[in-house]
Formats: C-alpha cells, sequence, structure tokens
C-alpha cells in the first residue's frame, strides 16, 4: 500500500512550523507574488528562503503557488521570480495558467510543476492532456465524487500523480473560478484578492420600494444561501487511500496555527493507523475531537458521495469552542519550567490543554505563572508576551497550548 503524502496550508513561518511539527509530509505557501491568497501574511523572501531549509532539514517538501489567473501586468519579473524560486529550493510551484506553466517550462525546465485546482481538471482526457504538457501533479476540482476520482487514477500513467482536498473551507463558485466578488467590491478572486461575497447575509430588495428588506428564507432555516460548509473526510481514509490518490490537501492559508496543528495532527494518525494495519483499523473518535476545537463550520464530504446538503443557513460565522493561548517555546526538564509565547489572554490558575505533537492531549493547571524578568503574574494580557509556568509533564517546543471558550457555553 502506498502511503499518502498528508499537505498542509502554511500562511506564515510559524504555522509552517506547526504543519511540519505535527507531522505533515510537504506544505505549500504563498511568496510575495502571484498567489491566490494575497491577505494572507505569506513569506518575505528571507522567510521563504529560512521556511525551505526548516523544511528541508526535516526530510519533507513545500511547494510555492503561482496560481493566480495573471492579467499582462502580473507577467512582469516572472522570468525572474521563477528562477529565484528555483536557487531557494522550491520542491515544485502550483500554477493553473497555461502562460505561468508555459514560461516555467522555459526559464526552469527542470522544476516540478503541479497543476492548481483552479485549472477545473475533472476528467482523465484533460488530466492526460496536462501531464503531456510536463505537469507531474494534478490537484483535482473539488466537485469530483470518490467514484470518478477512481476512475481518473485507473486511465493515468504512474508518473502522474493526483492530489485531492480532504478538509477546509469549500467554495460556493466551481473550484474556487467566482466573479462575484469582483463584481461587488472590485476585488479580483482570481487574483487572490476574494473578499467571500458568498458568506454575507443578503435580503431581497424590489427596485420600486427602496429600503425595504424582504427576508430570503429556505426550509425557514435562514438567509445565508451561498455559505458552505466545511469539508471534513477524516471518517473516511481508507476510502481515499484505497482510491489511490498520492497526496492528501488540506486547505487553509488564511487559519490560524492552532487549526493547522491539530487538524495535521488528526490526519496523520488516521493515515497512519490505516497504512500499518488495514485489517485493524478502526475510527478513533479522538481525531474528530481534534478537527472541531480550532475555528470551523458545519462539516461535509462535499461531492465525494454524491449530492447532499452542503449550504449551512442560519449563519456564516464559525464555530469556536477552544482558542489558542501560547506555543511553547522550551521546556527545562531540571526545573520544570516551560517557556510560552503568548496567543490569548490567559490567567494564573487557568486549566488548559497541550495540544501535542505526538500521542493524546494533556490537561494542565498554569501555575506559577512569571513573566520574562522572573515576576510572579496574574495573568498574560499582551500579545506575544513570554511567560513561564511550572509543569512537571514534559511539554516540547513548538507544542500549543489551547483553553476552552467559556462564551460558548
Amino acid at each position: 500500500m502506498k502511503k499518502p503524502e498528508l499537505l498542509a496550508p502554511a500562511g506564515n513561518p510559524e504555522k509552517l512550523k506547526a504543519a511540519i511539527n505535527f507531522g505533515a509530509d510537504a506544505v505549500y505557501l504563498g511568496g510575495s507574488k502571484l498567489n491566490l491568497r494575497a491577505f494572507a501574511d505569506n513569506f518575505s523572501w528571507d522567510e521563504l528562503k529560512e521556511g525551505i531549509k526548516f523544511v528541508h532539514a526535516k526530510g519533507k517538501k513545500v511547494y510555492v503557488t503561482v496560481n493566480i489567473f495573471p492579467h499582462n501586468e502580473d507577467l512582469v519579473g516572472l522570468e525572474d521570480y521563477l528562477s529565484e524560486l528555483k536557487e531557494i529550493g522550491a520542491d515544485a510551484i502550483l500554477a493553473a495558467d497555461p502562460g505561468i506553466i508555459t514560461t516555467a517550462k522555459e526559464v526552469v525546465p527542470d522544476m516540478e510543476i503541479h497543476l492548481s485546482t483552479q485549472a477545473n481538471c475533472i476528467n482523465y482526457k484533460a488530466a492526460l492532456f496536462w501531464h503531456s504538457m510536463g505537469i507531474k501533479r494534478l490537484v483535482m476540482a473539488r466537485e469530483m465524487s470518490l467514484k470518478e476520482l477512481i476512475e481518473l487514477r485507473s486511465e493515468l500513467p504512474d508518473t502522474c500523480e493526483i492530489e485531492a482536498f480532504v478538509h477546509g473551507s469549500m467554495c460556493i463558485s466551481y473550484s474556487g473560478r467566482c466573479l462575484l466578488s469582483n463584481y461587488m467590491t472590485g476585488r479580483d478572486a482570481n487574483r487572490g484578492e476574494c473578499a467571500q461575497p458568498c458568506r454575507y447575509k443578503y435580503h431581497l430588495v424590489e427596485e420600486k420600494r427602496p429600503g425595504e428588506y424582504y427576508e430570503i428564507t429556505q426550509d425557514d432555516n435562514g438567509t445565508y444561501i451561498m455559505n458552505s460548509k466545511d469539508l471534513c473526510m477524516i471518517e473516511y481514509i481508507p476510502q481515499l487511500i484505497d482510491a489511490g490518490i498520492d497526496s492528501f490537501k488540506i486547505e487553509g492559508r488564511m487559519k490560524s496555527s492552532f487549526y493547522v496543528a491539530s487538524v495535521v495532527k488528526a490526519y496523520r494518525e488516521a493515515i497512519d493507523r490505516y497504512t500499518q494495519n488495514p485489517a485493524d483499523y478502526e475510527f478513533d473518535p479522538k481525531w474528530m475531537e481534534y478537527l472541531v476545537k480550532p475555528s470551523h463550520r458545519p462539516f461535509t464530504t462535499g461531492f465525494y458521495f454524491g449530492e447532499e446538503i452542503k449550504q449551512h443557513y442560519q449563519s456564516s460565522s464559525y464555530i469556536r469552542d477552544y482558542n489558542i493561548i501560547g506555543v511553547v517555546r522550551s521546556y527545562d526538564k531540571d526545573s520544570k519550567t516551560a517557556v510560552i509565547e503568548q496567543r490569548n489572554k490567559v490567567f494564573n490558575g487557568d486549566s488548559v490543554e497541550i495540544l501535542t505533537q505526538k500521542g493524546d492531549n494533556k490537561v494542565i493547571k498554569l501555575n506559577d505563572m512569571r513573566n520574562k524578568d522572573g515576576a510572579q503574574i496574574d495573568s498574560a494580557p499582551n500579545a506575544q508576551m513570554i511567560f513561564t509556568i511550572q509543569c512537571d509533564i514534559e511539554l516540547k517546543s513548538g507544542d500549543i497550548v489551547i483553553k476552552q471558550n467559556t462564551n460558548n457555553q
């Protein structure tokens, strides 16, 4: 059995490290140009070089997105940019536009190219065409069913890899090819600036009655008629692996390091358990617990098993049951002291959960909190402040501290 790659989003350096530390085999990220997450933190050139060095030191891979649909002005400097990505060691680029792909074949002929899902590849004839153009891997459109993916795999040579999304936000439009944001806000989704108007709440206005808003309802549930649920395939890992998918992709470059770490951990454990012993594989409910703690919308299996209700009509808000409190920076075994970098306010004496890189999560109480000067403190209120705690349980640099959101109870 071939173990699939687990591919995680890396919206900034901290998320990159979280993805790798918690078990991703590769990360995909955006550099300074031509990527579809213009409002993610993305990576400066120095951060990109350092990130690639960190990932390669762990024996993992980095894929850089150049997957916008460029206008003429976007192509200025493309050749130099691709050459620089090759020089600093990017393992592959993701692209959807034939102009970018052609340029890459000319300028960096040895660079591996992955076809972005934006290219809307949904059949084996199209897949064979792209593979003949030098594409090593195809990121398949989310609109494909599992049956279609199995058929696709059977028609492709072993030299052509397929990648499919298994978790994260879904787009109401065909593989992200949307004009709604451009029309309503002037922000071009196909150049990385989507305003997500599909998540807005809409009313009906009759043109001769300005200012009179009529509720739009469907089955009396609400008005978020285009608001998609989140994809979640954690319960179907065996079927996905048996389908021959080469890479399992997690969506979420705009989401938190807590989200990245927790989702990667769940899928890592599920993939490893099935590939190590398929005959005795059982789904572990704790994997779903990992997935529901970070911000998420209600889950769906998308198009994998045919049509189902995929919209969430009641609200476009995320479900947030837990917040990230901090990231462990170091642990001293002798003094049993953990150094933590704060992310949200927390108080001395609070019970928190440690999202560990290996093994089950741990619940601890924050004892003897002190600031970086060693003075005792009652809370850690300042963003990214460094504080210490006494902790008998050995923690690891990169472990994530989370706390249940009592506002939701």
